[in-house]
């Protein structure tokens, strides 16, 4: 199974992408995560925000497998606990489809792209820099996996 983290963005720093691959690294081969960026759309004043996220939406679909299952990453969205995120991880890696998870750009995702994921998932009800989504997420799917492999790293 395949894990597309695909982010609406600029190039990440240097210590996001270390930062990502510190943890991607540690996941086994059968659970690949994959950082993809896509290009944020250029605004201009007679642009409303909601006609960049269409446009972004665009792009974000392209990124992701077919037939994956999709993860929105919204604040509107459930959160889950570090042990609900490993039953979640249980089940998809049972199921076997690949994952593709969404982040939009600093105005969210386009609300179709919302409205027809599988998931829709809030990291937090704190506003997250957005350059620290995909750490966060890498670093919460290794947890995940640990938890489900009786890994020493989730100590709680």
């Amino acid at each position: 199974m395949r894990i597309q983290l695909v982010t609406v963005g600029r190039k990440p720093s240097a210590w996001v992408r270390e930062g990502f691959e510190e943890y991607s690294k540690r996941l086994p081969a059968q659970l690949a995560l994959n950082l993809v960026g896509v290009s944020p759309v250029a605004r201009s004043s007679n642009q409303t925000a909601e006609a960049a996220k269409r446009q972004e939406a665009l792009r974000i679909t392209a990124a992701i497998p077919a037939g994956a299952r999709v993860v929105a990453l919204d604040e509107q969205g459930k959160q889950w606990s570090s042990a609900e995120l490993a039953r979640q991880l249980e089940h998809w890696m049972q199921d076997g489809r690949d994952v593709g998870m969404l982040v939009g750009s600093a105005d969210g995702l386009d609300r179709a792209l919302i409205d027809t994921a599988d998931y829709v998932w809030s990291l937090s009800r704190l506003t997250l820099p957005h350059a620290l989504v995909p750490v966060i997420v890498a670093e919460q799917l290794y947890r995940a996996w640990s938890l489900l492999n009786n890994h020493p790293y989730h100590r709680a």
